[in-house]
């Protein structure tokens, strides 16, 4: 009997030891996954940066900068690399600008919470420190903001060519900073004054000539040329616009059949048919005065044939086919018309009215403009062009996050310093906060004030400059008080980055830092992966 008993377990108090071994690989790995996404985007940082070619599966070569664009094109398997693409995702759909930044912060707090593991330190504890940081952070940069009123334009131009400098078309920030300023105030709506709606500025691309001759138009653009069938007019005056959901052609049964006709005399009275009832529409079409149709792509038959064009053409009537489906809210709502879903329904009041309609030619194609719009929505278009199809592309995306940062201004109505400014501001007082701090969170505080120091650093690193001279520099400008001195890429130098005109949202900085601690924490969090087939 003793030689049972003694063959259990001995049941101590203390708990037998686990092997904590494979938690802890599966933490590195899933960091360092992470950490190789950010290098990736790292060299593109700042004004400076690189860009990076990315060839896809197909055969398309996309030229950018732009950090959430590169993120998204990568195919990245590993799971935890896959938040820092959703993570520069939603700094792109919250401030539009500041996705590189957001990555190449989250790779640096990896880089620092790898040595705090390494050190022995709980992952919920430095989760939670993070946190605490982050708030205060937040509060930080918000002290240090200045604030700015919606109808200084200098300023909004100031950020939006500080947001474009760092791009491909840097060269020509002077055209499209102002341009998106104006773009974003005209489509903001006096009732609700701080909030934009980015899908009221369409953006129209269009192969030929140079970045320079992109141009904001007051009023509507297609990018196709009017219908030429049976010589219709290309320009019209004084227009009246309707945009119609029907199709101008000959009825067709609604289930598959076949009609056999056996003498002509019953097939010239089916083609007199057709021509009636062509006609008749047309004419309930001009007895409203309509001069211009927009016509919207049909899936069922086509929606005008070469009969009914030739009737328009010999109505004095303008066609536009094809237009999209997508397009046609915002094609009502820049008219102030309504779309006619059924020629009975056609009247004089849902008709759109303009001075000008006409096509002009640019480039190897044409396209329609539409100008002097009576009782236009508040809405706006921006034509851009360029040498090749890389440059647009880049051009639209350049535009994009211009965009998105006057409306950060708008919504959010704080300027801050660019060029590494405010980094280096937090590292310093996230730095002294630490001191104050008791056990590992002030240890843990102290390694999130030194992760942000890799702006600053990778800045000057992409510059050319000598990363570790240029950051100790700007530390000691900063503890003698200079809060908005920040590096000038340009000079070289350390500058008052404020008087340089370099400024950016205070809503991009605040939503970078808390989105790149939330995604940090999940990693962290994260201590094993289960594969389920």
């Amino acid at each position: 009997m003793a030689a049972v008993t003694a063959a259990q377990p001995r049941s101590s108090k203390t708990e037998s030891y686990v092997d904590n071994k494979r938690k802890d690989d599966i933490r590195q790995a899933n960091i360092k996954a992470a950490r190789a996404v950010a290098d990736a985007v790292r060299t593109s940082l700042g004004p400076k940066g690189m860009d990076k070619m990315i060839s896809t599966a197909n055969g398309e070569v996309i030229i950018t900068n732009d950090g959430a664009t590169i993120l998204n094109k990568m195919e990245v398997l590993q799971p935890a690399a896959k938040m820092l693409v959703d993570l520069s995702k939603s700094q792109d759909s919250a401030a539009g600008d500041g996705t590189t930044t957001v990555v190449v912060i989250a790779g640096a707090l990896l880089k620092q919470c790898l040595l705090l593991l390494t050190n022995g330190i709980h992952p919920t504890v430095i989760s939670d420190s993070l946190h605490k940081a982050s708030t205060k952070a937040v509060d930080v940069l918000t002290a240090m903001a200045v604030p700015l009123e919606i109808s200084d334009r200098e300023s909004l131009i100031k950020s939006a060519s500080t947001s474009l400098n760092s791009k491909v078309v840097s060269q020509y920030s002077t055209l499209l900073a102002p341009l998106a300023v104006d773009s974003v105030l005209s489509v903001v709506d006096p009732a609700k004054p701080d909030m934009v709606d980015l899908r009221d500025i369409k953006i129209v691309k269009k192969l030929g000539g140079t970045v320079d001759d992109t141009e904001l138009v007051k009023g509507l653009v297609f990018d196709k040329k009017a219908s030429h069938a049976a010589g219709g007019p290309t320009r019209m005056e004084n227009a009246k616009i309707a945009v119609i959901q029907f199709q101008i052609s000959p009825p067709k049964t609604d289930i598959e059949q076949s009609i056999v006709v056996s003498d002509y005399t019953q097939m010239d009275r089916i083609l007199k048919e057709e021509r009636n009832y062509i006609l008749g529409m047309i004419k309930k079409i001009k007895a409203t005065g309509c001069n211009v149709l927009l016509i919207q792509k049909s899936i069922l038959r086509d929606a005008v044939t070469d009969l009914s064009l030739h009737y328009l053409a010999k109505a004095k009537i303008m066609v536009i086919k094809d237009v999209e489906r997508e397009d046609i809210e915002f094609i009502t709502k820049t008219l102030n018309c309504l779309p006619i879903a059924n020629i009975e329904h056609f009247r004089a009041e849902k008709l759109g009215h303009a001075d000008l309609v006409e096509e002009v030619s640019l480039g190897d194609g044409k396209i329609v403009k539409v100008t002097g719009i009576k009782d236009m929505g508040r809405t706006t278009t921006v034509l851009i062009r360029g040498s090749n199809q890389l440059v647009i592309d880049e051009a639209e995306r350049s535009l994009h996050d211009a965009l998105c940062v006057v409306r950060c201004l708008v919504s959010k109505r704080f300027l801050i310093a660019g060029g590494g400014a405010p980094e280096i501001e937090l590292s310093r007082q996230l730095g002294a906060w630490s001191k104050v701090l008791h056990g590992m969170e002030g240890y843990c505080v102290r390694s999130f004030a030194e992760a942000l120091e890799v702006i600053p650093y990778t800045l000057a690193e992409n510059a050319g400059l000598n990363p570790i001279a240029i950051v100790t520099e700007l530390r000691n400008r900063h503890a003698q008080g200079e809060i908005n001195a920040g590096i000038n890429v340009r000079k070289g130098q350390i500058t008052n980055i404020l008087e340089e005109n370099v400024v950016q949202p205070l809503l991009v900085s605040t939503s970078a830092i808390t989105l790149a601690t939330e995604c940090v924490r999940m990693i962290l969090k994260i201590d094993d992966i289960v594969n389920v087939r």
